[in-house]
């Protein structure tokens, strides 16, 4: 395993990337790489209520987000990667283990290899993993730079911050009854 997995019970989101890139291994911290986009991303949707650093990955429990990759044995670009390696079983069964409320992929090649489908759309998707809502976001990656969109982040922010706002609304009432 090149990076640990950053996983809770109940979490609001875990998101799941390929696998860690070369800068990342080597720094032992997700998203590493300056030219990568996912730290300011999760603050500028507001994931996170602050900037991390990527050295700081594991503070993203204490924000209801988990991190992991579909590939947890590999390093380096996509086009780098053994197919064999993308562990969806394992990934299936972790997912139904800590039961979050949603999960991201932040890098179309995890999403097809989870659906097992060539073409997969950005966005929340029609299907759910026994309950657990979906999305698929634009690679943050400096490398994808030109297909970077933050509209999908920006649905995944505003679908996180409708269940904390709800989340809070019901302990609220619950407060005051």
């Amino acid at each position: 395993m090149i990076l640990p997995d950053v996983l809770a019970p109940g979490l609001d989101l875990v998101l799941c990337g390929t696998a860690p890139s070369r800068i990342s291994a080597a720094k032992a911290a997700y998203y590493a790489n300056p030219g990568n986009r996912f730290w300011p991303t999760l603050h500028e949707v507001g994931l996170t209520p602050c900037r991390l650093d990527p050295a700081e990955y594991r503070r993203v429990l204490n924000y209801g987000i988990g991190l992991t990759d579909l590939n947890k044995t590999e390093f380096g670009c996509d086009h780098d990667l053994t197919p064999g390696a993308y562990d969806v079983a394992g990934f299936r069964a972790k997912m139904l283990a800590c039961r979050p409320t949603a999960i991201a992929f932040d890098s179309k090649n995890a999403a097809k290899a989870f659906f097992r489908a060539p073409v997969v759309p950005y966005g929340r998707q029609d299907v759910t993993l026994e309950g657990i809502v979906i999305f698929v976001v634009p690679s943050p990656s400096g490398l994808a730079r030109r297909f970077f969109d933050l509209g999908p982040w920006q649905e995944l922010g505003d679908f996180v911050a409708r269940l904390r706002n709800r989340r809070e609304e019901v302990g609220g009432a619950s407060q005051r009854g």
